[in-house]
């Protein structure tokens, strides 16, 4: 037994090396497509409503490599990428890609571990109560609930939200920053955490209604177990394995940045950059946003895949 625990562990320890390795050509072709694209796309940073002066302009491509030929542009590109050294942002004069990304991180990920953490108390708790009592006024409620949820989109649940506790009741702020621990972060949290709370409410259900129709929870209630020992200890474990193969993209969807809740809540996180970037074509902050969110979803993934094997033991051998 020990000598299979032993294998079992260097499987694993050579999965997670290997994908950890394949990130890195991943990468490199997302950030060379979205490179792609901002060549394609017409007109440049520095162009606007009056066309500039012929010597200005050259003078702008020089400073910026522009004038060099297209591989050259790339192959640079490509080495400051795989350094992980973006260069410097060019709408913020002075600030380095790196740092705006060390600042804005912050503020989406709080946001967004805290939206997901309210999605996993909510969602699984009332999937499960909606499993355990199928096919009553409990399921059925919190199964329309769910579907609304789904249906209402960020844009429109986001202003509903201001308008009836900001402009109406005057609980919370309608655009502002103060920081995770204050009123400001409640209605982000509360308009990114909606969606997710439905998904892993559905999921929980039905994750938990497969595994409660299985034979071993009946030979369970044969032997005469609670139903409170047979849901939490016994059934559990593998009705939740549909919520934590959700885990990987929507946690990284959620700390990387939502730009539509950013933008009507007005926070300073990746979203925001990232839509400032593509109005202004910041090229090099474009593809540091776009390559750190990239390495966060293939990490997240990752993860995932990994927690696979300690919730479910037939996974792991």
């Amino acid at each position: 037994m020990e000598r299979r625990c032993a294998g079992a562990q260097t499987l694993m320890l050579r999965f997670v090396i290997r994908r950890l390795l394949s990130t890195i050509p991943m990468v490199l072709v997302v950030v060379s497509l979205t490179w792609g694209l901002i060549r394609l796309a017409p007109g440049s940073f520095y162009t606007g409503e009056k066309a500039l002066p012929p010597a200005i302009e050259k003078n702008l491509r020089a400073k910026y490599g522009l004038d060099k030929p297209w591989y050259v542009q790339y192959a640079k590109m490509i080495s400051n990428t795989a350094r992980l050294d973006f260069g410097s942002s060019l709408k913020y004069e002075g600030q380095s890609v790196n740092t705006i990304l060390m600042r804005a991180f912050p503020v989406s990920a709080m946001v967004g571990l805290l939206a997901y953490a309210l999605s996993l108390l909510v969602g699984i708790t009332s999937g499960l109560f909606a499993a355990v009592r199928h096919n009553s006024k409990w399921d059925y409620s919190s199964m329309t609930l769910s579907m609304l949820g789904i249906s209402v989109p960020t844009f429109v649940l986001g202003p509903i939200l201001v308008l009836f506790f900001s402009l109406s009741l005057y609980w919370f702020p309608p655009a502002r920053w103060d920081g995770i621990a204050t009123r400001s972060a409640v209605l982000p949290v509360l308009t990114l955490s909606v969606i997710y709370m439905a998904y892993i409410a559905r999921l929980t259900r039905s994750g938990m209604l497969e595994v409660l129709r299985s034979d071993y929870i009946r030979t369970a209630r044969a032997k005469g177990l609670s139903e409170t020992a047979i849901v939490l200890k016994h059934a559990f474990r593998g009705g939740i394995i549909p919520v934590v193969s959700l885990t990987g993209p929507a946690l990284a969807g959620l700390i990387t940045g939502t730009v539509v809740v950013e933008r009507i809540f007005v926070l300073p996180g990746l979203g925001t950059y990232f839509l400032n970037a593509n109005l202004n074509r910041d090229e090099p902050l474009i593809l540091g946003i776009v390559a750190f969110i990239s390495i966060t979803i293939l990490v997240c993934n990752l993860l995932v895949d990994v927690a696979y094997a300690f919730i479910d033991p037939r996974i792991r051998y």
